[in-house]
């Protein structure tokens, strides 16, 4: 692995332009009945770059960067014990796994951080098939826990999963760091006020890029790929392979081919495919599109993998999730504007912010507050609602529902994207406008991806009553 150089760093954040193997074992314990699950957030040490740089001091689930998770099945009731043993507060927000307001992971909003030592329970009594990303959620302080290391991904395998011949779970991320292995001074105005905190060493699975996979000759993979950078947004190509989407942000959808072999990927995007393997002594990589492409995943067919399953199907679509409606009635919506604003703008070529530091992001005309702000819109339970994202800032932004999947809808209102999502990138200087029937009740989080971003100010909350 090598550092990124400054200018491959750059390309694809989107700076004042519209766009958009079988995992390790897990370390995490599990009583007989499979009903208690402890997941244990523990400092560690780690190497994230090629020597001669040192080993980095990171904070993880089971200590390690990226850390494993447990895998758990739809539909059957399980509790996650989450063991503090770090030196300070955490709060974990899981992308995707809807369930009661109060395991949102919302630090101040939907409950209290787990203090060091504590321990939090969390009750999942019908979990919902999907990839859902684990990220910490103490605006503020999420931005610097999330480049420690703490980032995971829970997979919730469907009760018939389609046959394959891997499973693969792949993490992306990307980390900041000096020479010597230590990471880049956190806070810096620059970042907090742009496009964020992007790395200069790309990571999958809390290890340097790429993965390497092998699959028999004739065989079929299940790549499960999530976004956990704090900020980079990229589109991933498919180089080599054919490959077909079965779910977006944890949702099933009706299977497709990338257009153009490529898919947007913003942080806290997470995919689902199915990946034929190249042909015997080929190979083929799954790519970030930055500069002139960084593998993440290669792709070999090896005999040495065993032989492949006979008479698989054709990819299919997975049972839809039962909790999202057939449709969206949306002449009956209640409608409300959330407006983007704030951050660095333009000045002879350079990014320049001069306001406070603490708030440099706003919703509708205000800096997120989780103890004393006011709902952006409240609606009682089972209505559809629509929400305008308009982006008046000078970047990208990579927005995140939590509690709810949406749809995206078209320019004209008349109608909608094919597939449910819970992050979606709305262009500098253009509206998005995203439906879904609030049935899940209580405060829910509406906010940046970008951690830098959701520390200093850009999120705020819906209430279903």
């Amino acid at each position: 692995m090598t550092f990124i150089d400054r200018r491959t760093l750059l390309a694809g954040a989107g700076l004042f332009a519209a766009g958009i193997a079988l995992p390790p074992r897990p370390a995490f314990a599990q009583d007989a009945a499979a009903s208690d699950t402890r997941i244990r957030i523990a400092p560690g040490r780690q190497r994230l770059a090629p020597e001669p740089a040192g080993e980095t001091e990171v904070l993880g689930f089971a200590g390690r960067a990226g850390g494993p998770l447990p895998r758990l099945k739809a539909g059957q009731a399980a509790a996650l014990s989450l063991e503090n043993a770090g030196p300070e507060p955490v709060s974990i927000h899981w992308h995707g796994l809807r369930g009661p307001n109060a395991l949102d992971g919302v630090a101040g909003l939907t409950g209290d951080a787990v203090p060091p030592g504590g321990t939090a329970r969390l009750s999942l009594p019908e979990p919902q098939a999907g990839l859902h990303l684990a990220r910490p959620c103490l605006p503020g302080r999420s931005g610097e826990l999330a480049e420690r290391g703490l980032t995971g991904l829970l997979v919730v395998e469907e009760r018939e999963p389609p046959p394959v011949d891997r499973d693969v779970v792949c993490l992306v991320d990307d980390v900041r760091l000096e020479a010597d292995g230590t990471f880049s001074p956190f806070g810096r105005v620059e970042e907090r006020s742009g496009a964020g905190r992007l790395g200069n060493a790309l990571l999958v699975n809390g290890a340097p890029a790429p993965l390497a996979v092998a699959v028999p000759p004739g065989g079929r993979l299940r790549l499960r790929i999530a976004n956990g950078c704090n900020a980079r947004s990229m589109r991933i190509g498919f180089e080599s392979l054919r490959a077909w989407v079965i779910a977006v942000d944890g949702n099933p959808t009706e299977t497709f081919e990338p257009l153009q072999a490529a898919l947007p990927f913003a942080p806290g995007s997470r995919y689902d495919l199915l990946v034929e393997a190249p042909e015997p002594g080929a190979g083929g990589r799954v790519a970030a599109l930055i500069g002139g492409g960084v593998a993440l995943v290669t792709i070999v067919s090896d005999p040495a993998a065993g032989t492949a399953l006979v008479g698989l199907p054709p990819p299919a679509a997975l049972q839809p999730h039962a909790q999202l409606p057939a449709e969206i009635r949306l002449e009956r919506a209640t409608r409300a504007d959330i407006v983007i604003e704030g951050g660095a703008r333009p000045v002879d070529g350079k990014a320049i912010y001069t306001g406070d530091p603490a708030a440099i992001w706003t919703l509708n005309g205000a800096a997120g507050e989780v103890a004393r702000g006011k709902p952006l819109a409240s609606v009682r339970r089972d209505t559809p609602i629509v929400l305008a994202l308009v982006n008046r800032t000078a970047f990208p932004q990579p927005m995140h529902l939590h509690g709810h999947a949406f749809r995206l809808l078209h320019a004209l209102d008349d109608g909608w994207e094919p597939y449910w999502l819970d992050t979606t990138i709305v262009p500098a200087g253009q509206t998005q406008r995203i439906a879904f029937v609030a049935d899940n009740p209580g405060r829910w989080l509406v906010a940046s991806t970008v951690l830098e971003r959701l520390d200093t100010g850009l999120f705020g909350w819906i209430e279903v009553a």
